[in-house]
């Protein structure tokens, strides 16, 4: 395919090489051409061009002719990106959602009819989380007749000695002071910001950590497709802590705006190198866990699965210079985009797509060095004796 990448930061720029890898004819697009090719490496032969992500004739002129557009950039453009693969009669994919228009839905889903009309198929939120932790929700509730709950829980960890962003400073920063998006018995809610803090245990080597709750993207997407009950998603980690004690001193606030010394921009891969050479950088980590109850043959039944990601030492030994959030979210990209769902038309999040491309994506995880595990738990059910 011919695929345009529009952002090229530290997971466009990976997703690109990962894409050309693949077979496919690729172009970069990024504001900053310097920083693109920064990011790209000054041995790439992929092409990058200028393009303003805020102007929808911009990017129509630079991925004219392509047959997927890619918004590797923020989730803010989201809306542009898709109405400029609709004017180039384009598929689409994204990374994130911004849930601007409507906090509880992403607004990508305002699309669909259009992109039917077309003939065209955009598939959302297709990272590691959103993305992975969709398609795994997904696995875990075609094995109940009913769905009661979706509890999803992340982990994300720097041993630094400085702060190093596993994700942008804009995003990371929108996260941050943003309300975390949870359902509670079967209605939207908006939860407490770093509230309902609780023990949760991540595979070896991570263990029990402190989570707490996000604003995250699947709650955006995930109860539109699957009937439940209750919803959130909680994350655990020092950066998460970081953050957390900065809310409570008052430190942390919209008002207050981005401040660059607590949200540094993320660092090229050359960087990256830079850091770990100088001992500053010396790990870090990524992992996800969904939890899906439910009932089975009127059983109450749980089934959990685990995404263990690599860490930065196990990049690194790969030569490649990037954070384990960064490797997560391009190789799932890029699985999404092998067995992207040409032949299905509207808009889709990651557990709508077509069973059969869900399947593929799964089974390649493991090429990806991405671990996942299940395990299913059926409870007995309690039976009251009844007395006459």
């Amino acid at each position: 395919m011919r695929i345009f990448v529009l952002g090229t930061g530290s997971t466009g720029s990976y997703l690109a090489h990962l894409l050309a890898r693949q077979g496919h004819q690729v172009t970069c697009g990024d504001r900053d051409l310097d920083r693109a090719r920064r990011f790209l490496g000054k041995k790439t032969a992929i092409p990058a061009v200028q393009v303003n992500a805020r102007n929808l004739w911009s990017i129509v002129r630079a991925a004219r002719g392509s047959q997927l557009l890619v918004n590797a950039s923020a989730a803010v453009f989201n809306e542009i990106v898709l109405r400029a693969a609709l004017r180039i009669r384009a598929h689409y994919l994204d990374l994130s959602a911004h849930l601007t228009r409507n906090p509880f839905k992403a607004e990508q889903l305002r699309f669909d009819e259009r992109f039917r009309e077309k003939n065209r198929c955009a598939v959302i939120t297709a990272g590691a989380a959103p993305g992975l932790t969709n398609l795994l929700a997904a696995r875990a509730a075609s094995l109940m007749d009913s769905v009661d709950a979706v509890h999803i829980r992340l982990y994300e960890s720097t041993e630094s000695d400085d702060p190093v962003s596993q994700w942008s400073a804009e995003v990371s920063f929108d996260e941050a002071v943003s309300l975390p998006r949870i359902v509670r018995e079967g209605r939207f809610r908006f939860g407490k910001r770093f509230g309902e803090r609780e023990k949760f245990r991540f595979p070896p080597p991570i263990g029990e950590a402190n989570v707490v709750l996000a604003a995250q993207d699947e709650v955006g997407t995930i109860p539109h497709f699957l009937k439940l009950k209750e919803m959130d998603v909680k994350i655990g980690g020092n950066e998460i802590d970081r953050l957390r004690r900065w809310y409570r001193q008052g430190k942390l606030s919209r008002s207050r705006g981005l401040i660059a010394s607590r949200f540094p921009n993320t660092p090229t891969p050359r960087q990256v190198a830079r850091l770990i050479r100088r001992g500053k950088l010396q790990n870090a980590r990524f992992a996800a866990a969904v939890v899906v109850r439910g009932v089975k043959q009127e059983r109450p039944i749980e089934v959990r699965c685990d995404a263990i990601f690599p860490s930065l030492f196990q990049i690194r030994q790969r030569g490649l210079a990037l954070s384990p959030i960064s490797y997560a979210t391009a190789q799932m990209a890029a699985l999404f985009i092998k067995h992207f769902p040409r032949d299905s038309a509207g808009v889709f999040p990651p557990g709508a797509i077509p069973l059969e491309n869900r399947q593929a994506i799964l089974r390649d995880l493991r090429s990806r060095g991405i671990r996942v595990t299940m395990k299913v738990t059926r409870k007995k059910v309690l039976e009251e004796d009844e007395f006459e």
